[in-house]
Order: C-alpha cells, then structure tokens, then sequence
C-alpha cells in the first residue's frame, strides 16, 4: 500500500531553518497533489503548504515567504523548506497526498487527501 515516510524536523531557535523530506512508495508524487499540515498541542489540523494545488504553490498565512513547498521527482519525495522560525511553528508536522489535483480552493481541506504520513516534530526554542 502507499506510504508516506517522512524525515527531517527537530528543534531550533527561533530564527534557524528546517528541512521536511517525505519519500513515497507506491506513489508518484509527480502531478498529484500534496500538502503538510502541522497540528500544535490542543489545536487542529492546519494546512501550511500545498503543491500541486493550482497554478503555483499555496501557503498558509503564516508561513508565507518564510518557508517554502516543493518536490523532487527524481527521488519520489515532497519537500518543506523552513526558515525564520517562530516558536509558533512548533508543532507536529504531517505529508499529505491525493490521488488527483485538488484546486487553490480546496488544497487546505485535509479531509480530501487520501494518504498521510506519521508525522515528524518541529520544536522552536525562543
């Protein structure tokens, strides 16, 4: 079946940069949608970025020109650049993917990708 391995995390201070892989089997990344989310202690599911999902990549709010989507096709992998870390960011962080291509309207609905991976943690120190 399709899994979602992901890698990468750890904690930082705030300021200081971390890198997400997340390597699919039974999945090819290319030309299908996908996302991280992040979940922090006693808050739902947040979408933080999504590709494949419209014209360009999406990103939360939050996040925008600080971090950045992108996949690598060669290695079957989705990728999270991110920079200026914020204690806010701790948080859990997980992989999505769907079969197919979701719209800029709909990449933040979580309950529209099909797969997920376990989750890696994210810890900013300030």
């Amino acid at each position: 079946q399709v899994q979602l391995v992901q890698s990468g995390g750890g904690s930082v201070q705030a300021g200081g940069s971390l890198r997400l892989s997340c390597a699919a089997s039974k999945y090819t990344v290319s030309g299908n949608s996908m996302a991280w989310f992040r979940q922090a202690p006693g808050k739902g599911r947040e979408a933080v970025a999504g590709i494949d999902t419209g014209p360009s990549p999406n990103y939360a709010n939050s996040v925008k020109g600080r971090f950045t989507v992108s996949k690598d096709n060669a290695k079957n992998t989705l990728e999270l650049e991110m920079n200026g870390l914020k204690p806010e960011d701790t948080a859990m962080y997980y992989c999505a993917a769907l079969k197919g291509r979701l719209g800029a309207a709909d990449w933040s609905r979580a309950y529209l990708y099909h797969y997920w991976g376990l989750g890696t943690q994210v810890t900013v120190s300030s």
